[in-house]
């Protein structure tokens, strides 16, 4: 029998949580770490002697993937040895983050196949719950049916309509019934746990989960999102199947799933919101933005900083796919942006001018012609801008940097020579400041802001520059 709020016996760790792109793995963790548990996020997963030794306090901790631009076959490969891997650190929770808008298609990182995945190793568990809704980021489900803000100051769309997701490059939206939009991915059947059965008094809300179990017997249960209170009762329900599972229990979700928990912890006394260590950061004195963002929220963050005196200098993408003239590219670069860092100038290194940049599709025309995916864009664009930002710190040891772009922000950061982050300031949510970590003394304590594509308003590259 366990006791209500009472902590898995087999484990004093919360959660740990796999994303499945860079951008959402820090806002997973920035939620976690609001809550007053202290949380790290690595690169690859840890050695379990690296937790014990350098981060023994830890609550939670998660690992930043690139899965969101992977076909099935690589989330195959790729995956399941993660999870396997999520599954063997004996957490309360396993969670396996995808972005807040739901990005996905059966090409491009599947979330279906995350679920088939999911189901194949916690064999035992009941039913996978999938919460994507975050009143926090303007983020709600209704029904089943997903909406999202559109930027920081615009309104909120149903994502088969809205300005963004429902033409983005690579995974848009046809469909807001995430129900309908899973099943062109998988099979498996998922049951909804709609905003009115999250009303009422504990027993009732878990009287009525456990009917839907019972009536549908789904592979996984979709719960809605619309404001604070049934994200806490959602979390709620998370917490009490992972305490009568005593193991890992397997969740699909945003860090919609970070706020939901960590809401419940807090009533049960499980973490202290008072105890949160975010603090605004110092003033720095130059910041280098590197965006692979097509996004028109990134588009007017970087119209607005232009117009300020950021200096910007733009990649010509295409010249990235042949490996030769790729490294000529990434010297020339180097070159330009090297006196803006003498003269003290804020710099804006960019692939793309919003969703409507004729690049954009020049770009994919390039890549058909090569047999490759649009998808691969994200991983062509990101590693070769992450090997121009590591050859550009080195050379003139800036301090903080800010990556713009879901994709990019992972093949980015995985080129710099870092292992681990952890959150330093809040800046927007969603969007914080990091300190990294390095066994490179001239990489270890880099500030660091990865920002998804719809993070922050126009002013958002100033107020990671200014620290808060």
């Amino acid at each position: 029998m366990s006791v209500p709020g009472a902590m898995p016996k087999h484990n004093d760790r919360l959660l740990c949580f796999y994303g499945d792109d860079f951008t959402g793995s820090t806002d997973a963790m920035e939620a976690l770490a609001k809550s007053g548990a202290d949380t790290v996020l690595f690169l690859d997963p840890p050695p379990p002697e690296l937790l014990a030794e350098r981060f023994p306090n830890v609550r939670c901790f998660g690992v930043a993937g690139v899965s969101r631009s992977m076909t099935p076959d690589e989330m195959e490969r790729e995956l399941r040895p993660a999870l396997e891997r999520l599954h063997a650190y004996g957490t309360a929770v396993v969670h396996y983050k995808v972005c807040s808008t739901f990005d996905s298609s059966p090409r491009a990182g599947s979330i279906g196949k995350v679920l088939e995945l999911g189901r194949s190793v916690y064999p035992r568990q009941r039913y996978v719950p999938i919460l994507v809704g975050v009143p926090a980021l303007k983020r709600y489900t209704l029904f089943g049916h997903h909406f999202a803000a559109a930027g920081a100051d615009g309104g909120t769309y149903r994502l088969d309509r809205h300005p963004t997701m429902s033409r983005h490059p690579i995974t848009p939206m046809r469909e807001s019934d995430l129900r309908l939009h899973l099943r062109e991915q998988t099979d498996l059947p998922v049951s909804l746990m709609e905003w009115t059965a999250l009303d009422g008094v504990p027993e009732e809300v878990s009287a009525r989960l456990e009917h839907r179990l019972e009536v549908g017997e789904p592979a996984a249960l979709l719960f809605d999102v619309i404001d604070d209170p049934r994200l806490e009762a959602a979390g709620r329900l998370m917490w009490r199947e992972a305490e009568e599972r005593g193991t890992g229990l397997f969740v699909i979700g945003s860090s919609g799933v970070e706020y939901a928990l960590a809401a419940h912890w807090a009533k049960e006394g499980l973490v202290d919101p008072g105890g949160a260590r975010l603090q605004a950061a110092e003033q720095a004195d130059q910041l280098l933005v590197v965006s692979g963002s097509c996004s028109p929220v990134t588009q007017s963050q970087i119209a607005w900083a232009l117009k300020r005196g950021y200096a910007g200098i733009r990649v010509r993408a295409r010249d990235w796919l042949e490996p030769g003239r790729a490294d000529e590219a990434r010297r020339s670069l180097l070159k330009q942006a090297l006196p803006f860092v003498e003269q003290g100038r804020n710099i804006i290194i960019y692939s793309a001018d919003g969703p409507e940049d004729p690049a954009i599709a020049a770009l994919r025309e390039a890549l058909n012609a090569r047999g490759m995916e649009p998808a691969d864009s994200g991983r062509l664009i990101g590693t070769q801008l992450g090997r121009l930002t590591s050859d550009l710190l080195r050379a003139t040891g800036l301090r903080r940097i800010l990556i713009a772009g879901g994709d990019t922000s992972g093949y980015v950061t995985r080129e710099l020579g870092i292992y681990a982050l952890s959150c330093l300031s809040a800046i927007v949510p969603g969007g914080p400041l990091c300190r990294c970590y390095s066994e490179d003394p001239r990489l270890d304590g880099l500030q660091l802001a990865l920002k998804g594509g719809q993070v922050g308003g126009a002013d958002y590259f100033e107020r990671v520059r200014l620290g808060g």
